[in-house]
């Protein structure tokens, strides 16, 4: 039995191998036979094809210049603002285009996405928006344009390369000082949050006398002049001017701490550069000085017409140093420099109570002869952190430590305001704002 079994397996294996040898001969045979029915029509597509390519090949190449590509670019681009770039493109084919176009872009931005897709009609022009936002001070080199144009075919793509490259320099918010120029020309500051403060008093500087208004201070009223004409008259006083407004800026390792791209320098930078400006429309008299372990820069206070221009180009130029802040040498600076009493506002950040205690005496000899403004930063990762719930040992380790960091910052306030010292906690996004909202309080109160 056995045997049977054995013998019928082995002409089945042989049948199997004969039928799939018939199976490949037939396939090989219609493969051949449907190859020779086909050929015409083959060869037919591919001559097309390679005849349209022929078409499309002339009408891309037959002329030496079809696409015109030009970058539009302002003559500086302005840190942490969103800066409005644009390609200007003319189409000067016959016939309409497809195009896609690159613009090499600095590699400080780190995208890859400037990429554009068009459609042109024969003489067509256009203008293609972006918008970049740098976080660093410096020099950014752009690079060239790139054109890939298609016609209607679209069997061929032609590359134009137009050599735009430019090296433009990124200068501090000037944009944001710029609003907030015409917010303090147009007195809508109130609309950002800049406080509206309420002026105590009235100030020695006397203007005219006028009739008296319901409203009026009655510790105005000018009784000579009302004997004389028979009614209330009273004396009007203008706002004190040409005051000295004094921003010093730490440039110290301190002052290298990231938030949202930008270094805390550049955030002392940019509210600086705003409250010089605004200063400056308020009368006043803006200077700067720049401190690390040795004195940047010196910008004596004043009101001629290119005192801004000439703090923008001094902050451009600052970069983060890496040595403690030489705190005697600033305070024989202030004496130096400062021959009256101004507003100083002091740029920096204190991490610790200790680093407040080796800067402390200093800031006092300063507050003696001045009125001094200590702004410093809230850390506002250890606040995410602190606010956050522990799960295990490890989370309440990490939030106990935070909050005591936290809680530094608060000790740091209460430190200053036992010496007369005045401060700003502030997260560096809310930085300018707060700088400009103490610097009018204070005005509002003569305290100058």
């Amino acid at each position: 039995m056995k045997k049977v079994f054995s013998l019928f397996y082995k002409n089945l294996f042989l049948t199997g191998r004969l039928f799939t040898g018939l199976s490949i001969c037939v396939v090989l045979f219609l493969f051949a036979f449907f190859i020779q029915w086909f050929q015409p029509i083959a060869q037919l597509i591919f001559w097309t094809l390679a005849l349209l390519t022929g078409i499309d090949i002339v009408l891309l190449y037959r002329t030496a210049k079809g696409i015109f590509a030009k970058r539009h670019a302002p003559d500086r681009l302005s840190n942490s603002d969103d800066n409005e770039l644009g390609i200007y493109i003319e189409n000067w084919y016959p016939f309409n285009i497809n195009a896609g176009i690159i613009d090499e872009i600095p590699f400080q931005f780190q995208k890859r996405d400037i990429w554009f897709k068009t459609n042109l009609k024969p003489r067509q022009r256009k203008l293609i928006n972006y918008m970049l936002r740098p976080t660093k001070r410096g020099e950014y080199a752009f690079g060239d344009i790139k054109v890939y144009v298609k016609s209607q075919l679209g069997l061929v793509t032609r590359r134009y390369n137009f050599r735009q490259q430019e090296i433009l320099p990124v200068y501090p918010s000037f944009l944001q000082m710029r609003k907030y120029e015409l917010m303090a020309i147009s007195n809508y500051l109130t609309d950002i949050g800049i406080k509206k403060m309420r002026r105590l008093g009235h100030s020695m500087e006397f203007e005219q006398v006028k009739n008296y208004v319901p409203g009026d201070d009655y510790r105005s009223i000018n009784w000579k002049a009302t004997a004389r004409q028979g009614s209330l008259m009273t004396n009007a006083y203008t706002d004190e001017k040409s005051q000295h407004v004094y921003c010093i800026v730490e440039k110290s390792r301190a002052m290298k701490m990231p938030f949202d791209g930008l270094s805390l320098l550049d955030y002392a930078v940019n509210a600086s550069l705003v409250l010089s400006n605004v200063a400056l429309i308020k009368e006043d008299k803006p200077g700067l000085i720049t401190i690390a372990e040795k004195i940047g820069a010196i910008i004596p206070a004043d009101r001629h017409h290119g005192q801004i221009n000439k703090i923008l180009e001094v902050l451009y130029k600052e970069r983060t140093r890496y040595l403690e802040t030489n705190m005697e040498l600033l305070y024989t600076t202030v004496r130096r420099v400062i021959k009256q009493r101004s507003l100083v506002v002091f740029f920096t950040n204190y991490e610790s109570m200790s680093a407040l205690e080796r800067q402390l005496p200093f800031l006092k000899r300063i507050a003696k002869f001045h009125l001094l403004l200590v702004v410093f930063f809230e850390n506002t990762e250890l606040k995410k952190v602190s606010e956050k719930a522990a799960g295990d040992v490890e989370g309440i380790y990490v939030k106990t430590v935070a909050e005591k960091f936290a809680y530094d910052k608060k000790l740091i306030v209460k430190e200053l305001a036992k010496y007369n010292i005045q401060s700003i906690l502030s997260t560096p996004q809310n930085l300018t704002v707060n700088t400009i909202n103490r610097y009018l309080e204070i005005k509002a109160k003569q305290r100058i």
